[in-house]
């Protein structure tokens, strides 16, 4: 199986830094895609920066300039450096990778969440 764990979450003032990690672990032949996705209470679960396998990346509108991805393709772990954090941004923070596995039984390729971490931005 594939498991995604994240850390890094916490409580940061206004303008402050955090930055998050997640790794994947498994038997785990190719992760196309790394991302983080954030969910606020009583909205929905969106995008907030994507790398994809060959480097590229895609950043919400709201976080850009403030945010960077990156991935060590060694470690199967993708970074969120977040930086002047801002109130909007409490969130509670999903790690997503879209992940080849395979193993003796099977071969798949699919989303793996992680199971969050909290950010919370407050003075």
């Amino acid at each position: 199986q594939v498991q995604l764990v994240e850390s890094g979450g916490g409580l940061v003032q206004p303008g402050g830094s955090l930055r998050l990690s997640c790794a994947a672990s498994g038997t785990i032949a190719t992760i196309y895609n790394m991302g983080w996705y954030r969910q606020a209470p009583g909205k929905q679960r969106d995008l907030v920066a994507r790398v994809h396998i060959g480097g590229s990346t895609n950043y919400a509108d709201s976080v850009k300039g403030r945010f960077t991805i990156s991935r060590d393709n060694a470690k199967n772990t993708v970074y969120l450096y977040m930086n002047n954090l801002k109130p909007e941004d409490t969130a509670k923070y999903y790690c997503n990778m879209y992940i080849r596995h395979v193993d003796l039984t099977r071969d798949q390729t699919r989303d793996y969440w992680g199971q969050g971490t909290q950010v919370a931005v407050s003075s």
